[in-house]
């Protein structure tokens, strides 16, 4: 077995930790138990909440700005720059987690604050932007995004729509003429890990909304409007991205993006994962640690712990999963090279329990997993 480091790259404990403290109170552990063990921290992220905070361990440098959140209330937010490219992180300008309201705002919350981010981007000079998306706490389209640079959707009156995604359905015209034109010089990236489309049983509104608190009444609304937006669009642009993949991510934020800015789709985990560096940090390791709040079935398609299991894989480097719940069988992590599974529910008799006790239950697992075989010399 290879003396090298030990790999701990979590995601966000989502309620607990932020993939950066997941990561040391893990890695203390380890150091607690054999203080010559070697251990390198990896925060992960997938494209979408927390992208920002981990690419600043990768030599991006925060900036911060002043814009409007998702439901209309100025909130403090910071994109990642490093050379001419920056990281808008859609959540932290438009993200369910900034609305204050336990029902959420399904029908009225914006993504105008994402599109001040990048407009304050494009005043840095950057000429690449990646728009990571996820944890959004609107549907409207994208449209808040498009008029924060320029773009303006008036109803039959010849005034601005209000905000929202249910406002879409008062929208009659499309003005794309004022829109920022150093967009046409940029190129842009839209990172997400959500191939849905926008309309339809696996479109935004039906498939997120809900999870945003709309009500099944609420979420026809919101796809009638959708429906009405992407007419515009269409008519706007000449395209038709309706079906496209990722068109539906952060509430139809994707599809603005697809089809009016001319981004281009990555997988929002590949590319943090490839920013990071990880797989050059795999070489030579002798474990790594990969984990998230909750694995379940979902996390199998492609997000950050399982991205990074592959690469251990790869590099022929044994994987333990750390989660605040597991979901899927044994058998099941060993077809994705995880060898052993920790459960902080397990180890706590309860949810709340797990989230109260995650800093000292990461510890301890640390403890745990720097005294297992596969961390031996």
């Amino acid at each position: 077995m290879t003396s090298g480091p030990v790999v701990v790259c979590l995601d966000k404990f989502r309620g607990s930790a932020t993939a950066r403290e997941a990561c040391a109170w893990l890695a203390g552990g380890l150091r607690a138990a054999d203080p010559e063990l070697s251990v390198v921290e990896i925060p992960l992220a997938d494209g979408g909440e927390g992208t920002v905070e981990a690419l600043l361990t990768a030599g991006y440098s925060p900036v911060h700005a002043d814009v409007l959140g998702p439901t209309g209330a100025r909130v403090r937010a910071a994109f990642a720059v490093r050379g001419h490219r920056a990281v808008v992180e859609l959540a932290q300008a438009s993200g369910l987690d900034l609305v204050d309201d336990p029902d959420g705002a399904p029908l009225t919350a914006t993504t105008y604050g994402t599109g001040q981010l990048i407009a304050r981007a494009l005043d840095l000079g950057c000429t690449e932007i990646v728009l990571a998306v996820g944890g959004s706490a609107s549907t409207d389209g994208g449209a808040g995004l498009l008029q924060a640079l320029g773009a303006r959707i008036t109803r039959s009156d010849g005034e601005e729509i209000a905000f929202g995604g249910a406002a879409l359905s008062d929208a009659t015209s499309l003005d794309l003429r004022d829109l920022d034109p150093r967009l046409r010089e940029a190129g842009i990236v839209l990172a997400s890990d959500v191939d849905n489309p926008l309309l339809g049983p696996e479109g935004a509104a039906t498939v997120f909304a809900p999870q945003k608190g709309a009500t099944p009444a609420q979420v026809q609304a919101l796809e009638a409007a959708l429906r009405r937006w992407a007419a515009l669009i269409s008519e706007a642009t000449g395209t038709d991205h309706v079906a496209a993949a990722g068109a539906g991510a952060a509430g139809g934020a994707g599809f603005a993006a697809l089809a009016v800015l001319g981004a281009r789709r990555r997988n929002g985990t590949e590319l943090v994962v490839s920013e990071l560096g990880l797989a050059e940090a795999l070489r030579g390791a002798r474990l790594c640690v990969v984990g998230e709040g909750s694995f379940d079935a979902q996390s199998l398609r492609g997000k950050a712990p399982v991205a990074a299991a592959a690469l251990a894989r790869e590099a022929g480097v044994p994987v333990t999963l750390v989660a605040g719940r597991v979901s899927v069988a044994g058998a099941v992590l060993r077809e994705h090279g995880i060898v052993s599974g920790h459960s902080l529910l397990e180890a706590a008799g309860s949810l709340q329990e797990a989230i109260d006790r995650a800093p000292g239950l990461l510890r301890a697992i640390g403890r745990t997993i720097a005294d297992a075989p596969q961390t031996g010399t």
